[in-house]
C-alpha cells in the first residue's frame, strides 16, 4: 500500500469529524451564555462584502441562528401569512432544506419586533421550532420532516412586544417557557417524543422574556428561570420548585448568565403600575387622569379587545372599591399575583429600576438572604441585551453604545463608563471568542471589543442592513442575522 494512501484514510476521517464538531445549538450558544470556548481564530475585521464566505437572502425575522452537526437553522417571515424554517450547510451555505407553514391572522406586534422573533433549537438528529400560532415541533435536522408537534394556546401579550421565546436544550429535554399575559407556564417534553415530562403553572408571574439556564449546584443541577420578582431554581427532571430568591424586579427581558455555579443577572424594569399607565392612560386614547380603565385597556390592544380571563384575573381582582377604575396602590394588586408582589410599592413618579447581581444557585425553599453574594443599583443595564460574563468580569451594553463592566466577585465597576463608538440602539446581546468580544447594533454595524479590562476597539463593521439577532459562532466563522440575510463571516 503506497504510504501516503495509508496515513490520507485516517486523515480524512479525524477531519471529517473535526470540521463540524462545534454548536452554537440554541439562543446565545451553550447554556445561553454567548461564550465561544474553542480556540478557532476568529475575524476581527468583516462586512457585507469583506472575508463573506457565503450569504443567504431570508424574509423578515430577528430570530437568531444556531449550529448543530455542520448544518445552520433559522426563521424567517415567507411573507405576511407564511413563516419559515431554513437549513444550510455551515460552510458551503448550500440551502439543505425549507420549510414554511401558513400562519394567516396574526396579531399585529411592535414595529421594532417582528412575527419571527423565535430561535430554534437543534442537536444532531432534530431541530426544534417554536412559533405563536403553531406550537413547539420537533423536525428532522436532516430533511426537514415532521417529528412530532406540542400543541400550546396562542400566547396573549396585552402590550405590542408580541412572542419571542425560544426552546432551550437539557440532555434528553427539550424546555419551552412562555409567560405572556394569559398562561403563563413552563413544560419540558421528551426530545424524541415530544410528550410532556413535566410542566409548571407560572400564574404567580407577569409578562417576561427571560429564558431558562442550566446551574450545576452540589445537590445536581438547577433549572434556573428569571421572572417577576424571583428567581427559580427548578430541578429539571422533574419540575419541582426547589428554591426561589426575591431579588428581581416587577418583569424582566434579559436572560441571566451562569459561570461557576453563580447566576448573573442585568435588569431593568420600569415596573407594572407605570407601565399600564404610560400606555394606555396617558395614551392618545386615554384621559391622563391618573386612573386606568378597561376602556382605556381594550383601546390600546391590537386586537381590539382584551380577553374576559385576563380582567378577571388582573383588573377584577385590583378594582378594590369596585368604582371601575384602578389607581394607586390598586395597580400593583391587580397586575402581580398575590402570592408574589415583588417588593412592590406604587409610586407613579418613580422611575425604573435597574440592578446588576449575583445569586449562588441551588437550596431549598426562600435563599433570599443566604444566596444573594452581591446587588447593586446602576444606571447603566438595559432592558433587553442580556450580560456578558468572561474572565471574571460582567460586560453590560445599553441603548446608545454606553459599555460598562463589573468585577464578578463583588460587583465593583470596573472603570469608567463608556461608548464603544456606534451610537444607536441596541436588541442583540454580545457574544465573544478567542478574545474578541462581537457586539451588534441595531444599525448594522458589529463593534469588535478586545476581551480585557479596558476593552479597546479593535474594529467596526458594517453589514449593511439592519441587526436586531445575537450571531452565532461555530468552527471559527461567525453566521449574522440581519432583517433580510443570513451572513456567514471568517477569516
Amino acid at each position: 500500500m503506497n504510504p501516503k494512501t495509508f496515513f490520507s484514510i485516517p486523515l480524512l476521517l479525524l477531519l471529517s469529524t473535526v470540521v463540524h464538531s462545534e454548536e452554537w445549538p440554541q439562543f446565545r450558544g451553550p447554556n445561553s451564555t454567548g461564550v465561544y470556548s474553542s480556540k478557532h481564530e476568529l475575524p476581527t475585521t468583516f462586512s457585507d462584502t469583506e472575508n463573506v464566505k457565503w450569504a443567504a437572502p431570508l424574509g423578515d425575522g430577528i430570530g437568531c441562528p444556531v449550529v448543530s452537526n455542520g448544518k445552520v437553522f433559522v426563521a424567517s417571515m415567507i411573507d405576511e401569512q407564511h413563516v419559515g424554517l431554513h437549513a444550510f450547510d455551515s460552510v458551503t451555505g448550500k440551502t439543505l432544506w425549507t420549510r414554511q407553514w401558513h400562519t394567516p391572522n396574526l396579531i399585529p406586534v411592535h414595529k421594532t419586533n417582528s412575527q419571527c422573533a423565535t430561535t430554534p433549537a437543534a442537536d444532531s438528529e432534530r431541530v426544534y421550532f417554536y412559533f405563536s400560532t403553531l406550537g413547539l415541533m420537533a423536525l428532522d435536522a436532516d430533511t426537514g420532516e415532521d417529528k412530532w408537534k406540542y400543541e400550546m394556546p396562542t400566547p396573549f401579550f396585552v402590550f405590542r412586544w408580541g412572542p419571542a421565546m425560544s426552546p432551550t436544550l437539557y440532555k434528553d429535554k427539550v424546555v419551552f417557557l412562555q409567560d405572556d399575559d394569559l398562561n403563563p407556564a413552563i413544560v419540558a417534553l421528551d426530545k424524541a417524543t415530544g410528550k410532556v415530562a413535566w410542566r409548571d403553572d407560572r400564574s404567580d408571574q407577569a409578562v417576561n422574556y427571560s429564558h431558562p439556564v442550566i446551574c450545576e449546584t452540589p445537590d445536581g443541577d438547577n433549572l434556573v428561570v428569571a421572572g417577576t420578582g424571583m428567581l427559580i431554581g427548578y430541578n429539571p427532571d422533574t419540575g419541582e420548585r426547589k428554591w426561589f430568591a426575591r431579588v428581581l424586579l416587577r418583569n424582566i427581558k434579559t436572560t441571566p448568565v451562569v459561570d461557576n455555579g453563580v447566576v448573573y443577572i442585568s435588569l431593568q424594569s420600569g415596573g407594572i403600575a407605570n407601565q399600564w399607565l404610560a400606555s394606555a392612560d396617558r395614551a392618545e386614547t386615554g384621559d391622563s387622569n391618573g386612573k386606568l380603565s378597561k376602556d382605556e385597556m381594550h383601546a390600546i390592544v391590537p386586537s381590539g379587545r382584551v380577553p374576559e380571563a385576563f380582567f378577571k384575573k388582573t383588573f377584577d381582582r385590583g378594582d378594590l372599591n369596585q368604582d371601575g377604575f384602578l389607581e394607586g396602590e390598586e395597580l400593583d394588586i391587580a397586575f402581580l399575583h398575590p402570592d408574589n408582589f415583588a417588593g412592590a410599592r406604587f409610586d407613579a413618579k418613580e422611575a425604573a429600576d435597574e440592578y446588576v447581581l449575583a445569586v449562588r444557585a441551588g437550596g431549598n425553599g426562600d435563599v433570599t438572604k443566604s444566596n444573594l453574594l452581591w446587588k447593586h443599583p446602576t444606571k447603566y443595564t438595559d432592558h433587553i441585551v442580556s450580560p456578558l460574563v468572561s474572565n471574571g468580569r460582567m460586560l453590560l451594553i445599553k441603548g446608545g453604545g454606553i459599555r460598562t463592566a463589573f468585577d464578578t466577585k463583588k460587583g465593583k465597576n470596573i472603570g469608567r463608563q463608556t461608548r464603544i463608538q456606534n451610537t444607536c440602539e441596541y436588541f442583540a446581546s454580545p457574544i465573544v471568542g478567542n478574545g474578541k468580544i462581537y457586539v451588534a447594533g441595531e444599525n448594522g454595524v458589529i463593534v469588535v471589543l478586545e476581551d480585557s479590562e479596558d476593552y479597546p476597539i479593535l474594529s467596526k463593521n458594517d453589514m449593511g442592513d439592519a441587526i436586531l439577532a445575537t450571531p452565532a459562532i461555530a468552527d471559527g466563522m461567525i453566521y449574522i442575522r440581519t432583517r433580510s440575510k443570513l451572513i456567514c463571516v471568517g477569516n
